[in-house]
C-alpha cells in the first residue's frame, strides 16, 4: 500500500470512528432527554381550581411534543444507522471501511446529531421555564399574610416563575453563542486539517513522482560495459 492510500484509509477510518461517537451521543442524549420531558409532563399536577392562561398551557403542551417528536427522530436515525457502524468498527480489515455506511448517511448523522445536541437541548431549557410557570402560577398568598404584603400586584407564584425565567434565559443566551463559537470553532479546525492534509498528499505525490522519474533516467544494467 502506498502512503497516499495509507493516508486515505487512516482518514476514512477517522470519519467512521466520529461518526460513531456523535451518534452514541446523540442516542444517550435523546433517550434521556425525551425521557425527562415525558415524565415532566405526566407528573405536572394542574391545579383544577386556577385559571390558566391558555397560552401557557398550548406553550408547555406544544414545547413538550415538539421536544419528544425531535429526540426521538435522532434517537431513530442512530438506532439505524450505529450498528452498521459498528459491526463495519469491529471488523480488524483496513479495505472494511468502505462497508461502513457513514459516508453516505453524513447528511443524516449531522442531521441527528444536531437534533439532538442543539435544537433538543434549546427545547428543554424552554421546558423547563414552562415547567416552572406551570408549577408554580397557581400558588397564591397565603390569607394570613398583612395587608401590606397584599398590596403587592405580583404573588410568590410568579415570582418563582419570574426567578427561573431570568436564570435560565441568560443561560440560554450563553448556549447559544457558546453552540455558534464550537461550530466556527470546529469548522475552522476541520479546514485546517484538510488544507493540512492535501498537502501532505501533494508532498507525497511529489516525491512518488520524483522517485518514479529517478526510476527513468537510470541507465539499464551492463549498458557500462557496452
Amino acid at each position: 500500500m502506498s502512503l497516499n492510500e495509507h493516508s486515505m484509509q487512516a482518514l476514512s477510518w477517522r470519519k467512521l470512528y466520529l461518526s460513531r461517537a456523535k451518534l452514541k451521543a446523540s442516542s444517550r442524549t435523546s433517550a434521556l432527554l425525551s425521557g425527562f420531558a415525558m415524565v415532566a409532563m405526566v407528573e405536572v399536577q394542574l391545579e383544577p381550581t386556577h385559571v390558566y392562561p391558555p397560552g401557557l398551557l398550548i406553550a408547555f403542551s406544544a414545547c413538550t411534543t415538539v421536544l419528544v417528536a425531535v429526540h426521538l427522530f435522532a434517537l431513530m436515525i442512530s438506532t439505524c444507522i450505529l450498528p452498521n457502524i459498528e459491526a463495519v468498527s469491529n471488523v480488524h480489515n483496513l479495505n472494511s471501511v468502505k462497508e461502513s455506511p457513514h459516508e453516505r448517511m453524513h447528511r443524516h448523522i449531522e442531521l441527528a446529531w444536531a437534533f439532538s445536541t442543539v435544537i433538543g437541548t434549546l427545547l428543554f431549557l424552554a421546558e423547563v421555564v414552562l415547567l416552572c410557570w406551570v408549577k408554580f402560577l397557581p400558588l397564591k398568598r397565603h390569607p394570613l399574610v398583612s395587608v401590606h404584603d397584599n398590596n403587592s400586584t405580583i404573588t410568590p407564584g410568579e415570582a418563582a416563575a419570574i426567578a427561573s425565567t431570568s436564570i435560565m434565559v441568560p443561560f440560554g443566551l450563553i448556549f447559544i453563542v457558546f453552540a455558534v463559537h464550537f461550530y466556527r470553532s470546529l469548522v475552522s479546525h476541520k479546514t485546517d486539517r484538510q488544507f493540512q492534509e492535501l498537502n501532505e498528499l501533494a508532498e507525497f505525490a511529489r516525491l512518488q513522482d520524483q522517485l518514479d522519474h529517478r526510476g527513468d533516467t537510470l541507465p539499464p544494467p551492463g549498458s557500462h560495459f557496452a
